[in-house]
């Protein structure tokens, strides 16, 4: 148990959302990564219905860190309460919680609490860590409220898709072609230049110049995380095409009967801004949706087809 005192933050706000909606954007942890810019990656671990356990992938301080996040979750009292666990010096625990009120006139309160303790309490110490939970809280406070303002169109801004490829090659040569982007250069025709720093294995940060069709050049920025023993690289871009707010993606390594399986998923918020600048209406709407998933499913499938031949050609007889 902590031996220092406790510390404590809250910050309230309103929200122009029923106190249900709020409810389920704060629940629904699986949407984090594309829903919360700090937020890279999250996945259950486990769940009984009440009581859940996350292993959560975050930005914090120009750093990667990943931490284990047990929440109990009540729908009735619109509340989530969390404990961290995995904790970096100096916080040796933190402890929270999540609540929204109904106000009425579709209007709704959120609270975000924290309990904390830091290892021998000193000052500077707990100022640290007050800054920089406040900070974080600011943030996904304001994004919280900006999804909840538009909850109604929310289904229509959010874009799920996924491609696939059959290869006749070894899950590791595919994984292989996928984790090591630095050689993507030589690899892929589109691509000019790979700059990619990994200061621990599996997590990797990455920037790309990208060559579009008219020859134009574009700059993309990205957190990648691999699982070599599950077969799967999972991304978020950290910097986004004008018609896209938020993007995370996956490729995952399924075995066949013959061979393997690539599959491209992928997670888009939509830019509104964009979309109803296109004409106006919601049907710019539903072109930039149809756009984002032609662009997406074309790279993807020349991706997944470059890895295919990158699988392929070390089993070919000779």
């Amino acid at each position: 148990m902590p031996t220092s005192g406790v510390h404590r933050t809250c910050r309230r706000m309103e929200v122009a959302s029923p106190a249900g909606v709020v409810y389920g954007l704060i629940a629904d942890a699986g949407r984090w990564p594309i829903f919360f810019p700090h937020h890279i990656h999250v996945e259950q671990l486990a769940f009984d219905g009440g009581v859940q356990r996350l292993r959560m992938w975050v930005s914090a301080a120009g750093e990667i860190r990943s931490w284990h996040l047990v929440r109990s979750l009540d729908a009735v009292r619109r509340r989530v309460e969390f404990r961290l666990e995995l904790q970096a010096e100096p916080v040796s625990a933190v402890v929270g919680s999540w609540s929204v009120e109904p106000l009425g006139s579709g209007r709704a309160r959120v609270a975000l609490r924290h309990h904390f303790f830091v290892a021998g309490d000193a000052a500077d110490d707990i100022a640290w860590v007050v800054r920089a939970m406040d900070d974080t809280s600011r943030v996904e406070l304001a994004r919280l409220k900006s999804l909840a303002a538009r909850w109604t169109r929310l289904d229509d801004l959010v874009l799920t898709c996924e491609d696939s490829v059959h290869v006749n090659g070894p899950v590791e040569r595919v994984y292989d072609f996928f984790y090591r982007a630095a050689h993507w250069p030589r690899r892929v025709p589109h691509i000019s230049r790979v700059r990619l720093r990994e200061r621990r294995p599996g997590v990797q940060t990455m920037a790309m110049d990208i060559r579009a069709p008219d020859g134009r050049m574009r700059r993309s920025q990205s957190v990648r995380l691999g699982f070599p023993h599950a077969g799967r690289i999972v991304y978020k871009d950290t910097a986004m095409p004008s018609l896209m707010a938020a993007h995370t993606g996956e490729w995952s390594i399924e075995p066949e009967i013959h061979g393997v399986r690539i599959v491209s998923h992928h997670k888009v918020v939509l830019q509104e801004d964009v979309a109803r600048s296109l004409d106006g209406t919601r049907t710019g709407l539903a072109a930039v949706r149809q756009r984002v998933r032609e662009r997406l499913g074309r790279s993807s499938v020349a991706a997944m087809n470059l890895a295919k031949r990158h699988a392929e050609s070390a089993v070919r007889p000779r």
